[in-house]
């Protein structure tokens, strides 16, 4: 029998995880979490202090040693159980992200199915992690070099992917021996929530993982980050937000990944598919409801195939169906916050305001909730905010070229770097081009490149690191060299 909604947020511990127990907060504020479709109050969290934060980094920093210790056996199987036991409680976990954060149930399960594989990608990656043994060159000693984990980390994760954002830093966390305090996003905290409780039934042992869910990010981070007792950071989220973490974490040379803000280019050449292009434009572009940082931001489409993509493009958005999220048949929820929405509009009255010419959408969905409907833009002049701003929402910008040199240089004209999208069957062009881009992941032919196997970060502005892949777990791992004389 399916559970309700209101039996499914009652499941969900509202407190603190410190130490393996749930608590209030110090102060005993709570703060209340709500549905961005209708405004309503779905329940409340505890609230966390600065002095709750530094709690938690003391339970972390107190386990710190026995998980270090414990067999990556022991760290994988307890990843794999959770990997099991998300996947086997889907439905729940989905339901809670569109009550939560507003996409629709069907991404939401995609999201489940996304984030649980970084449970059981990092579970066979534990008992990988290796060093070498070499002769120095002159032979008079042996060369040792092992990987040990990096220490209590602080892993402030993002509202968009509730799951997916937690998982693909805990995972390799767990993998690697390290003990963590999580700082979940106040609009999303619930998911976070569940999940600490499902590693709770894993096996994972107190201490390994705290979680404290504020609305002071700031006020309960930076003590945090400036305490000795830490040696990692990881944050997803805006740029602006990330260089003031970058500052702080200075004063004690922390461990950093950072996963920021993006301005993703969908270049369209001569000789693509464009039917397999809208198809990718509409993975890469209406994804999580356009909020994600791997989200197409703005469209170069060449000169030759520009009408029929921009036609096909505006069908298929103007013919996508709007609405809460838990409803049959909807395609697009909400944004996550009424700012959001405004926020969107803003850009497309300002792309409208220099000339552009609307397709389809182009506002606003009246009544409750905060929704916008999916809307096309061509005709997009250079000066456009939205080609420069993260737009974060359902709206697709179509520029246009005639040369690959230009399509390239004009994809690569921003601070971000995060990923760009190529659609072309020309395979020395695959190549060329790839190589050309300044962004740390490009999808050739494909909408989505997210995958759990997979390296996933940017350059330049867009950040540092890598979350996923072989790569994710060096990232919570020190190498240490043992010089042994004969």
């Amino acid at each position: 029998m399916a559970i309700t909604q209101k039996a499914l947020i009652d499941s969900v511990p509202t407190g603190l995880l410190v130490g393996g127990t749930w608590r209030e907060a110090s102060g005993g504020a709570r703060f209340d979490v709500t549905d961005p479709a209708t405004g309503a109050t779905l329940t409340s969290c505890a609230d966390g202090t600065p002095e709750d934060g530094l709690a938690a980094l003391a339970a972390a920093d107190a386990a710190r040693a026995s998980w270090a210790a414990t067999p990556p056996r022991d760290r994988g199987e307890i990843l794999r159980r959770a990997f099991e036991m998300v996947t086997a409680r889907a439905d729940e976990f989905a339901m809670l992200m569109t009550l939560e954060m507003g996409k629709t149930l069907a991404e939401a399960k995609g999201e489940v199915t996304y984030g649980a594989e970084f449970f059981r990608w990092f579970s066979e990656e534990a008992v990988r992690i290796h060093g070498r043994y070499s002769t120095a060159p002159n032979g008079a000693s042996r060369l040792v070099t092992m990987a040990q984990p990096v220490g209590p980390t602080l892993m402030i994760t993002p509202w968009n992917f509730p799951l997916a954002m937690g998982t693909r830093k805990i995972g390799p966390a767990i993998a690697a021996g390290c003990t963590m305090v999580v700082k979940p996003a106040h609009e999303t905290p619930l998911t976070m929530l569940l999940l600490a409780s499902v590693l709770q039934e894993a096996g994972l042992p107190d201490g390994v993982l705290n979680v404290v869910t504020t609305t002071h990010s700031g006020a309960v981070c930076e003590p945090i980050i400036r305490d000795p007792r830490l040696r990692k950071l990881t944050f997803t989220g805006s740029t602006a937000v990330g260089k003031v973490l970058v500052e702080q974490s200075a004063e004690q040379l922390l461990r950093l990944s950072m996963e920021l803000g993006g301005n993703a280019p969908f270049i369209v050449f001569e000789d693509a598919d464009v039917d397999a292009a809208v198809e990718g434009a509409m993975l890469a572009k209406m994804r999580n409801i356009g909020e994600a940082c791997t989200a197409a931001n703005r469209f170069l489409v060449h000169d030759a195939v520009a009408q029929e993509f921009s036609t096909k493009l505006a069908a298929r958005m103007g013919a996508l169906t709007v609405g809460k999220g838990t409803k049959k048949g909807v395609d697009v929820g909400p944004l996550i916050t009424p700012k959001a929405r405004a926020g969107v509009h803003e850009l497309v009255e300002d792309a409208v305001g220099r000339g552009a010419t609307v397709l389809t959408g182009g506002s606003p969905v009246p009544g409750r909730g905060n929704f916008y409907e999916p809307t096309v833009l061509t005709d997009v002049p250079e000066g456009a905010r939205c080609l420069t701003e993260e737009i974060f929402g359902p709206v697709a910008p179509i520029c246009t070229f005639s040369d690959e040199s230009d399509a390239v240089a004009r994809a690569n004209s921003t601070e971000y770097g995060l990923v760009g999208y190529v659609f072309t069957r020309d395979n020395a062009r695959v190549l060329r081009v790839s190589e050309a881009l300044e962004f740390g992941m490009v999808g050739v032919n494909t909408g989505i490149v997210s995958n759990p196997a997979a390296p996933f970060g940017g350059v330049k502005q867009s950040g540092f690191g890598r979350e996923g892949g072989f790569e994710g777990i060096e990232e919570y791992l020190e190498v240490k060299y043992v010089g042994i004389a004969l």
